[in-house]
């Protein structure tokens, strides 16, 4: 649980830059992703190879046969997956600490915002490459069951060999589970990019400011803070 504690602690250090649908992102992330594999997915995935039994006693024929039905296993698969989505986040707080720390970088917090905005947009996107990328992943390598046979003809094998795959609907409903997160994590993904690009960057201190007109002080007549008034462009008009 130390390394999903160190990833938690990155993650919650973006909510000081991201806008109300980034941190519902966020909490998507951590409590149905981070906190669900890292508590119920070991469990899940531990018997995984152990468990895998297949009905020949020909040496090097389970580890080949294991090899073809999974072609990575379901939890490293998950865990890469939770990785690569947390790296783009956890780049975009490196570099805005490395910001911070430059002398003459501080400014204002409106400041600070406008120049790490465009930043933080292009870890939304690569999120969102990310997220499309591993779901559409899932769905080629895995599909959307988990078959509790699997028939295999690979050599050394040296027929037609029947392995059973332990646990097969728990798993089907832990993969089905993760798929729909992963769903609503894009959606959440996709409308946080689409109010950052149409609220825009923050403006300027003072850029859509007028300077205020001064008043008359009290007791003066109207207009007589308006100062003195040069000579009439055609002189002195008086017989």
């Amino acid at each position: 649980m130390g390394e999903w504690g160190f990833l938690s602690s990155l993650l919650d250090a973006v909510q000081e830059h991201s806008p109300m649908v980034g941190r519902f992102w966020l909490v998507v992330m951590l409590l149905f992703r981070i906190l669900v594999l890292a508590t119920v997915g070991s469990d899940v995935f531990e018997d995984e190879q152990e468990e895998f039994v297949c009905n020949t006693q020909q040496p090097g024929c389970k580890p080949v046969c294991y090899d073809a039905a999974f072609p990575i296993s379901h939890y490293r698969f998950l865990v890469f997956h939770v990785v690569v989505l947390s790296a783009p986040a956890a780049l975009f707080v490196i570099f805005a600490v490395h910001q911070a720390a430059k002398p003459g970088r501080g400014g204002a917090p409106g400041q600070r915002a406008r120049r790490l905005q465009p930043f933080y947009v292009g870890s939304v996107v690569a999120r969102i490459a990310a997220e499309l990328g591993f779901l559409l992943g899932q769905a080629l390598l895995y599909g959307f069951r988990v078959q509790p046979l699997f028939v295999c003809r690979r050599r050394p094998c040296p027929h037609r060999v029947d392995c059973f795959v332990s646990r097969p609907t728990e798993k089907t409903v832990f993969i089905h589970f993760y798929f729909v997160v992963g769903l609503v994590s894009a959606l959440l993904s996709l409308a946080e990019l689409a109010h950052l690009l149409r609220k825009g960057p923050p403006a300027r201190p003072g850029c859509c400011h007028r300077p205020q007109e001064r008043g008359p002080a009290p007791g003066q007549p109207a207009g007589a803070a308006e100062g003195p008034r040069g000579p009439h462009p055609r002189g002195d008009l008086t017989v």
